[in-house]
Formats: C-alpha cells, sequence, structure tokens
C-alpha cells in the first residue's frame, strides 16, 4: 500500500539533501587560510627567483667589466712588449727615472720608436719620442690616467706644440718602472745608460678598481723558448 509522504516530510528531505550537498562542496573547496597560504608560498618562491636572477645578473655585469680591465691591461702588455723588443743596442733609445707625487709613485720611461703600435697610429714620419707616464685628465682633476706623450725626436721647439697624449687607461693609482742590470745582477729604479739595455723592465701598476696591483716582467730581448 503506497502512501504519499507529507509536505513536512518532502520539505526535510529537500533540507536533509541541501546539507549533505553543502559539506560536500565544503570539503572539496579551499579555506581562505589555505589560500593564503598558498598566495604565501608563491609570493617567497618569486622573491627567491628574483634575488637569484639580479645576483646572477650583478655578478655577469661585474665579471665582464673585470674582463673589459683586464683586456685593456693585456693590451698594454703586447704593446710594450712589441716596442721594446724591437730597440736598438747602443742610440740610448730607452731611459726611465723614478718620481714620486704625494707619496704616489708616477715613474716615467721613453723610448724612440717611429711609425706603429708605439705612437698608435700606421702613418708618421720620422722617428718620435715616446714617453709612458701618469697624467690627470684635466688641472682640476685628482684621477691619474696611464698613458703615452708623444712628440717628433727633431723638433727643435721648447714649446711642446707638437706633443700630444693619447690616454691608454684612466683612473690608475701609480705607476712604478724597474730595470734589470744583468751587470749588477739586481733591479734598479732608473736607466740612463746610452750604451746597453737592461734585460729586463718591470712594470707595476696601482689599478684603481683593484686592491691588487697589475704586474708585468717584460724581456727586451727576444728568447727562442
Amino acid at each position: 500500500m503506497f502512501i504519499e509522504p507529507g509536505k513536512h516530510e518532502i520539505a526535510d528531505c529537500a533540507l536533509r539533501t541541501a546539507h549533505g550537498r553543502f559539506f560536500r562542496n565544503a570539503r572539496r573547496a579551499f579555506t581562505l587560510l589555505e589560500i593564503s597560504l598558498a598566495v604565501a608560498i608563491l609570493g617567497l618562491m618569486s622573491l627567491a627567483i628574483y634575488r637569484f636572477v639580479q645576483s646572477n645578473l650583478i655578478a655577469l655585469r661585474v665579471s665582464s667589466v673585470a674582463s673589459a680591465a683586464d683586456a685593456r691591461y693585456g693590451g698594454l702588455r703586447e704593446i710594450l712588449a712589441a716596442q721594446w723588443q724591437g730597440l736598438t743596442v747602443g742610440t740610448g733609445a730607452l731611459a726611465g727615472q723614478p718620481l714620486k707625487l704625494n707619496d704616489r709613485s708616477r715613474d716615467e720611461i721613453t723610448w724612440v720608436c717611429s711609425a706603429g703600435p708605439g705612437l698608435l697610429t700606421r702613418y708618421a714620419p720620422g722617428d718620435f719620442v715616446v714617453t709612458m707616464a701618469l697624467k690627470p685628465p684635466d688641472k682640476s682633476s685628482k684621477r691619474l690616467d696611464l698613458g703615452f706623450l708623444r712628440r717628433p725626436k727633431e723638433d727643435p721647439s721648447i714649446t711642446n706644440a707638437r706633443e700630444s697624449w693619447v690616454p691608454l687607461i684612466e683612473n690608475v693609482e701609480s705607476l712604478q718602472i724597474r730595470y734589470f742590470d744583468a751587470r749588477l745582477n739586481t733591479w734598479v729604479d732608473r736607466w740612463t745608460d746610452v750604451v746597453v739595455l737592461p734585460e729586463l723592465v718591470k712594470v707595476v701598476i696601482g689599478r684603481g678598481d683593484s686592491a691588487a696591483p697589475w704586474e708585468v716582467n717584460i724581456a727586451l730581448r727576444r728568447h727562442p723558448f
């Protein structure tokens, strides 16, 4: 015998069905706390990735700047070796003297050369006297740049009107030059001999971009090994 359910029973059944669906949906949904934790974790991950990428970019930039500076010093070594190993003995082609200003070594070395790397040009008539020295970019600057001072060897003028300056490396702290005299078997701080050239020339440059100075020994005679 079928008994038709009453209105109250139908309503109660519908209410229980709705509650069941609500609790099932609540179990499947995320709570506000879970969403907040997820957002915080994503934020921390993004920050970590950003800092990682930023530190790598800074390291690459610093490495690139250091590599460019090292390349300039390497180029200077090649120029000096090419010039000094081609000097003619017995003509007074090389001379050097120690200088100091405000407790900073500012030694100078002078040699004679024709057109080529020493003059940083392919075309130059006659011989030139080239001096490697430190010089401020202007009178008011305390910064020192390393460069070549060039003037014609047979220039009779005393005004240095034909003298030119070629800057090579900026922001140099000091320049120290020593000469190895094989006859004395020791290093000397000046060279004035017009007959004999030193066996070695040591160049020590105090770098403005590094705590360690740049140092190189250049042999004035080419060795077969």
